[in-house]
């Protein structure tokens, strides 16, 4: 079924790097012809070496006050979390076809901090995507997800990609 979604990306910090900046451009572009893409990026909350896990979690918390502020209502919530569901790009690609099915074309992910997200948040969400048990920058996750997404669209068009 071909859908147009609407997508929204909420990432804690932002994109300093420009080659990060350029990717997010690119692959933006891209994705015009399949949905409509929004960006909104919540500050990063300063998390110093050594930090006990109750300042963790307050880090978390104050950064996930703001990712909940920013969620529109009624939107289909997909969280990056290390500890969510690992899928293969064409599982995932069958998730974005049958939100679409089921009338779900209003889609948020969302990418925490250095720290992860707050239990608030992972609480909120409508499913937990994890793209692997590795750890990577928050600001070069937003270029890999958003190459999935296209590639998911693609794979679900039946249009050429490579593997």
């Amino acid at each position: 079924m071909v859908t147009y979604m609407n997508i929204t990306i909420i990432s804690v910090g932002k994109i300093k790097e420009k080659y990060l900046k350029n990717a997010i451009r690119e692959y933006s572009k891209r994705l015009s012809r399949y949905c409509k893409l929004k960006y909104i990026e919540v500050s990063d909350e300063k998390a110093p070496e050594n930090l006990s896990e109750a300042e963790m979690e307050n880090i978390k918390d104050k950064e996930g006050e703001g990712i909940l502020k920013s969620l529109k209502d009624g939107t289909y919530v997909i969280a990056l979390d290390i500890e969510g569901k690992m899928m293969s790009s064409e599982e995932f690609a069958e998730k974005l076809d049958k939100l679409a099915i089921q009338g779900r074309s209003d889609v948020t992910f969302i990418i925490g901090g250095s720290l992860g997200l707050s239990k608030d948040v992972l609480k909120r969400a409508d499913f937990r995507l994890s793209f692997s048990p590795m750890t990577f920058p928050h600001q070069l996750m937003k270029v890999i997800l958003l190459e999935q997404i296209y590639r998911g669209f693609r794979i679900n068009r039946g249009e050429p990609y490579h593997k």
